[in-house]
């Protein structure tokens, strides 16, 4: 087990706290590991009633995946280590999906990628007003996996389309707006929450709702007709047109930020979202999932969006496919392509 994910019961609760302050609490393999452990255990355990996911200290709830050994694995080792910790994370975020036992999770600061499969499962998701949602991984060559597009092709108005294109942020009132929160407390109310929900886990929805707060407005709301007519269609160069076609310096900002964006992985979440979208069962998306991932760690984008965004930090990835336009519908195909049965996701067994 690892010190980076704490565990332990208090009181009628499972409690597991995220221990990687340096690094923004983002998930590493040995983590994921744990988490699935500690909710396996407590899944046969009576007394433990529910389930609180946080973190011990610092400013993110989670900041995503362990992406310097994913890049490292892209490059040296073919993807092979890359691929087993999508496959290992994605079980943790399957698991905690179809738990049992309610969940609740506090995203009491950043919550991106990683942190986003782990939190958006759960059953009451908090939010204060340190919460910086994000999904941002169309900038290094990634696309918005861990259940990404299972929850993003259901918010309304296209909002989700938004969110997988451009990374947006969305602050703690913006995801209750959008429905990605469940409930808005502030930060110093925290600690009384988990200490009466692990007392009385029964009432866990009615100690939540006591100890909310009315939060500020959400200034997405303002743009949301924008969103919904801008990013209304499936296919990206019509998004890029709609944009182009707008003076507005919104719609301006919107289309620079796509610029910046990987091409390939912009069509992919596209495709994600409009598949995911018709998908009854969430272990379906997520093998559909792992196998985009799988195509996508070690096409060229990845490694190189990851070099110009976090390792170099010059922000001038070379794309390749460069345009939209260059990204073939038969190179979309060939990542969403069934991998050998041996090789295709599966869940972690009961």
């Amino acid at each position: 087990m690892t010190d980076e994910v704490l565990t332990k019961i208090a009181g009628k609760t499972g409690h597991l706290s995220l221990n990687r302050p340096k690094a923004l609490h983002a998930l590493t393999l040995d983590m994921c590991h744990a988490m699935s452990a500690a909710l396996a255990e407590w899944a046969g355990d009576d007394a433990v009633q529910a389930v609180i996911i946080d973190h011990a200290e610092g400013r993110g709830f989670c900041a995503g995946g362990d992406i310097a050994f994913l890049r490292n694995s892209a490059l040296n080792d073919d993807g092979v280590s890359g691929r087993r910790f999508f496959h290992d994370e994605y079980q943790l975020n399957h698991q905690l999906f179809t738990y049992a036992k309610p969940v609740v999770a506090f995203m009491d600061g950043i919550t991106m990628g990683g942190g986003v499969g782990i939190s958006q499962p759960a059953t009451f998701r908090i939010a204060t007003e340190n919460t910086r949602f994000a999904m941002p991984e169309t900038g290094i060559g990634l696309f918005p996996d861990v259940g990404g597009g299972w929850y993003l092709s259901r918010l309304g108005g296209r909002l989700g389309q938004f969110l997988a294109l451009t990374g947006a942020r969305l602050d703690g009132a913006e995801c209750l707006w959008a429905g990605l929160a469940t409930h808005y407390l502030p930060s110093d109310k925290l600690a009384e929450a988990k200490e009466r929900i692990a007392a009385d886990p029964s009432r866990m929805a009615g100690i939540l709702s006591e100890l909310s707060v009315t939060p500020p407005d959400a200034r997405i709301e303002a743009n949301a007709d924008r969103i919904a007519r801008h990013f209304a269609s499936d296919r990206y160069e019509d998004i890029l047109a709609s944009l182009g076609a707008d003076s507005s310096d919104w719609a301006a900002k919107e289309r620079d930020t796509l610029g910046t964006k990987s091409p390939q992985t912009c069509k992919v979440a596209l495709r994600q979202l409009a598949t995911s979208a018709n998908l009854e069962n969430f272990a379906d998306n997520m093998r559909m999932e792992y196998r985009i991932g799988s195509r996508v760690l070690t096409r060229p984008d990845f490694a190189e969006g990851v070099r110009a965004v976090i390792v170099d930090k010059t922000h001038d990835p070379k794309w390749d496919p460069a345009t939209p336009e260059e990204v073939s519908g038969e190179l979309i195909d060939s990542i969403f392509a069934p991998l050998s049965e041996d090789e295709e996701w599966v869940p972690l067994r009961s």
